[in-house]
């Protein structure tokens, strides 16, 4: 989970709805001015990751709005404010993969950057696998191969189980009593009521199926390689998700580029979103002139 650092939406940010075939979805957008869906590649998609929200990119979408790109950070199915079904099988990373195929091609700007997130980047590898052909390319953001191994993954086998059996407040009171045992400072009063309305705003059944999946999502690196789409591998130096050399092994078999970004953890869009930011841009850049390396620290 990301905890952003601040909720003020900043002049030149819309907080909006986008209309898909698959339903409605809630997002944060930017765009510069005079921005047409005729600019090739300029568009760019964010999905959260798990129990975040488009709240954890507030911070990177002016600076890559500036850039000159339309920039829309969504909440997916069932996510804090984008509603979902009471279906379990609506939550499969395939179904969401598609509704980031709809999202995307809903932009009406040709082909779009995307960007997933943690559990996000694993919804971005399926909605590739489902489309390849709407994406220039795809950045995996402290995200894995396969499932959240080791002792996290205990973990979220039991809010598998609790959460249909306790509710979405009894899990969060136990959740974060666990991440202050663990010596996890408290956020400020703002940040720590938001963070508790958006984990009990989850539809209940996204959350559980997404909390599944997030343990024992299938390796399909292969099958990402194999379509062709230009890949980033990137994660913070001292991200504490998926392992390190997880990641960058998954970098290898990709053949693609892995970029470390400097004092970031699990959460770079806001713990350096400049940073980040900057990143990204050197590599969608990279991508369209035909280079597809970004300029950044590989050393980790």
């Amino acid at each position: 989970m990301s905890t952003p650092r601040s909720l003020e939406i900043p002049d030149g940010v819309d907080n909006g709805r986008l209309v898909t075939s698959r339903g409605e979805f809630a997002t944060l957008e930017a765009s510069p001015p005079g921005w047409e869906p005729a600019d090739a590649d300029s568009a760019v998609l964010l999905l959260p990751g798990w129990t975040g929200s488009k709240e954890d990119f507030l911070a990177l979408l002016l600076p890559l709005a500036a850039a000159g790109r339309r920039v829309v950070a969504v909440d997916q199915r069932g996510q804090y404010e984008t509603p979902g079904p009471d279906d379990a099988s609506a939550y499969t990373l395939a179904e969401l993969g598609l509704d980031v195929v709809a999202l995307a091609r809903s932009l009406n700007a040709g082909s779009v950057h995307l960007v997933g997130h943690s559990f996000g980047g694993l919804v971005a590898r399926a909605a590739v696998l489902a489309d390849p052909k709407v994406f220039t390319s795809a950045t995996l953001l402290c995200s894995g191969p396969a499932g959240m191994p080791g002792p996290q993954a205990d973990l979220l086998r039991l809010m598998v189980e609790a959460i249909p059996s306790q509710g979405l407040a009894a899990v969060y009171a136990a959740k974060r009593e666990l991440e202050r045992m663990n010596g996890l400072a408290d956020p400020p009063a703002e940040i720590e009521a938001f963070l508790e309305r958006r984990f009990c705003a989850n539809h209940p059944v996204s959350l559980t199926e997404i909390t599944r999946q997030l343990v024992d999502a299938p390796d399909q690196v292969d099958e990402l390689a194999a379509v062709g789409v230009s890949t980033l591998v990137a994660y913070g130096a001292n991200d504490d998700g998926w392992a390190i050399d997880q990641q960058r092994t998954m970098a290898e078999r990709l053949g693609a580029p892995r970029a470390v970004i400097s004092e970031a953890g699990h959460s770079p869009a806001v713990d350096q979103p400049e940073a980040t930011a900057r990143l990204l841009e050197e590599f969608w850049t990279a991508v369209v002139s035909g280079q597809a390396q970004p300029v950044g620290n590989n050393a980790p």
